[in-house]
C-alpha cells in the first residue's frame, strides 16, 4: 500500500510541479527557470481550460501560446475571443477552422493552426500596432454592433487566467 502512495504522491508532483524561489541561491538562471516555469503552466492552463469546454482547439494550445508570444499578444485573448465567437471552435462553418468570427464567421483558413498563426498576426498588426490592445480598445473595430463584446471577451479571459486545472485520473496508471 505504501508503494502505491508512494507512486501517486511521486506522479502528483510531476503534474503539479511547485515554483521555486530559485533566484537567491540560482541567479539569473533561476530566474529563467521561473519563467519557463510560468510559461509551461499557461501551457497546462489553456489545455485544461479548453479540455473543460470540449473544444477542438485543446489540443492546439501550444500554439496559441507560441504565437502569442511571436507577436506580442496577450496569450489569452485569442482562445477568448474564440469562446465569444464560436463557443471555442464548436459552432463553425464546417472545416472553415474559424473560431474567431472573421468576415462573419465565413472566412476558412486551411487548419487550426494556419487560422492561429493568421488571427495572431492580424491582431498584432491590425490591432495591437495601432494601439488596440485590449478588447475595449479593439471593440469598436473588431465587433461594432456588440458593445458588450469586450466585456464578455475580458470575462473569458479571466476565467482561463483563473482556471484551476484538476487531476485527472484517467491519465495516471498505476502498476505493481
Amino acid at each position: 500500500m505504501s508503494i502505491i502512495l508512494t507512486i501517486f504522491a511521486v506522479i502528483l508532483s510531476l503534474l503539479f510541479p511547485k515554483p521555486v524561489e530559485a533566484y537567491s541561491v540560482a541567479g539569473q538562471s533561476g530566474v529563467l527557470k521561473e519563467e519557463t516555469q510560468k510559461q509551461d503552466q499557461r501551457k497546462t492552463k489553456l489545455k485544461s481550460f479548453l479540455r473543460a469546454q470540449n473544444s477542438p482547439l485543446a489540443v492546439h494550445s501550444d500554439k496559441f501560446i507560441e504565437e502569442a508570444d511571436k507577436y506580442g499578444i496577450d496569450w489569452r485573448l485569442l482562445p477568448a475571443i474564440s469562446g465569444i465567437e464560436s463557443s471555442y471552435g464548436k459552432r463553425i462553418i464546417p472545416n472553415s477552422f474559424n473560431a474567431y468570427g472573421w468576415g462573419g464567421g465565413k472566412i476558412k483558413f486551411a487548419s487550426w493552426e494556419d487560422s492561429i498563426e493568421k488571427v495572431s498576426e492580424a491582431l498584432a498588426e491590425k490591432y495591437y500596432a495601432r494601439g488596440l490592445n485590449t478588447p475595449q480598445k479593439m471593440n469598436p473595430v473588431y465587433c461594432p454592433p456588440n458593445k458588450a463584446w469586450a466585456g464578455k471577451v475580458l470575462s473569458v479571459m479571466q476565467k482561463i487566467e483563473n482556471f484551476k486545472p484538476r487531476l485527472s485520473y484517467s491519465l495516471i496508471e498505476l502498476s505493481i
